[in-house]
């Protein structure tokens, strides 16, 4: 990884909401049944919110401004190349995030029964 995207990552990191930081806190270090998870991952062009290699999943936190039409296009898009290089985006917002995080355990558990791993 050149050294602005990594740079860039760590920004991501160090600035991340209250959301994505307590989705980490039970994501991080194999928690979810062994599945590791990294946080600003890079996959093609992008950052994943939180990525896992081994389930070719990424999990995405979005706040109020991912309801705008630009930005919910915008997602859509980036969704699509994911998707197309073998990727499964998950989407959730800020407020499950930090409410209801358990489904969002859930769908991570779901998804990774779903392969044949």
């Amino acid at each position: 990884m050149s050294g602005q995207r990594t740079a860039f990552a760590r920004h991501q990191r160090q600035a991340a909401g209250l959301a994505e930081r307590r989705l980490w806190d039970r994501l991080r270090a194999g928690k979810v049944d062994g599945h590791r998870f990294r946080r600003q991952h890079p996959i093609g062009k992008y950052f994943a919110d939180f990525a896992c290699d081994r389930l070719r999943l990424i999990v995405e936190i979005d706040g109020g401004v991912h309801r705008r039409d630009d930005v919910v296009l915008r997602d859509h898009l980036r969704q699509v190349e994911l998707e197309a290089l073998g990727w499964t985006v998950l989407r959730f917002t800020n407020d499950a995030a930090l409410t209801r995080p358990d489904r969002i355990i859930a769908a991570i558990r779901d998804h990774a029964r779903g392969l044949d791993l």
